[in-house]
């Protein structure tokens, strides 16, 4: 099919008529039914069927919609991108990946100092688990990804934007006054208290369990096993139990209801960029790195 074919087809399907079609691209009536007939003919099936002044889409045109939608929503883009251009203002799209833990906080601050010095720029935001980030940089889905986990392809490589570690976050009354007075914990401090779990394939939970058997350290069996740091931090705020997450995560901590405490020994959590090796860093990836790594150094405890 060619460009006009297209453009055509896609009036048709959004108007039901060949005279709707014509006023939507501003062609005459008989232009649309000659590109329609010539359109049918190049492919060799009908597009529509003919009854009482209107045209119902044949199956195969059912079939090749949602490829033209797609392809209408791609020339759209073409067109901001001119727009953008034109104005000199900034172009492009900026595609992010972040564990849910830098959602919350660290990259909205980070975005914000973003977007005062590159407005025209579209972010798309999309939290995800580290696996499924790793697989979307591989496949050049995204243009940097946000994570705990370090790179394990030689494709992708990584960036530690900064140490963070993680935090004790405890119910208010659940800790001896001492201990929050001290501001901090210590891993046989907890032993015998409700311990939110962390899922042990996670990079946070993995370094928790890692941290328990060198300490010597056993918790009682969870009172909750959770797959995310703020599923935790819920809990914690609800008083089920004490959660050890990341900082990051902690800078979302109600203090009213829970105490926020170092952790120690400190469980460092590293924060990385990754990025796909092959491809050169734009602008605004660059930016957005060196955003995230400020946002981070704001919120360190």
């Amino acid at each position: 099919m060619r460009l006009r074919h297209i453009e055509v087809f896609n009036a048709i399907m959004l108007t039901g008529s060949v005279s709707a079609a014509a006023r939507l691209i501003n062609i005459t009536q008989p232009a649309v039914s000659r590109t329609l007939q010539h359109a049918e003919i190049q492919l060799g099936f009908p597009l529509f069927q003919r009854a009482k002044g209107r045209l119902t889409p044949t199956t195969e045109a059912q079939q090749l919609y949602p490829h033209i939608e797609r392809l209408f929503a791609q020339l759209d883009e073409v067109q901001r991108l001119a727009a953008n251009l034109r104005t000199g203002a900034d172009a492009g799209e900026l595609r992010i990946l972040t564990v849910l833990a830098l959602s919350y906080e660290v990259l909205p601050r980070a975005l914000k100092a973003f977007r005062q010095k590159h407005p025209g720029t579209a972010v798309t935001v999309e939290s995800l688990h580290s696996p499924q980030i790793m697989s979307a940089l591989l496949r050049q889905e995204a243009d940097v990804g946000f994570a705990f986990s370090p790179a394990v392809h030689p494709s992708l490589t990584q960036e530690t934007l900064a140490d963070s570690r993680m935090v004790c976050i405890a119910p208010k009354g659940m800790l001896p006054r001492a201990l929050v007075r001290n501001g901090s914990a210590a891993l046989h401090d907890l032993v015998k208290l409700p311990v939110v779990g962390l899922d042990s394939r996670d990079p946070v939970g993995t370094s928790l369990s890692q941290a328990c058997r060198q300490a010597g350290v056993g918790f009682q069996q969870a009172v909750v096993t959770v797959q995310t740091y703020h599923a935790a931090l819920a809990m914690a705020h609800h008083g089920l139990g004490i959660a050890l997450v990341d900082a990051c995560t902690a800078g979302s901590a109600d203090r009213a209801k829970v105490d926020v405490l170092a952790l120690e020994p400190c469980i460092p959590v590293p924060i990385r960029a990754l990025r796909f090796a092959d491809r050169p860093d734009s602008v605004a990836v660059r930016a957005i790195t060196r955003c995230m790594r400020e946002a981070v150094e704001e919120m360190a405890l």
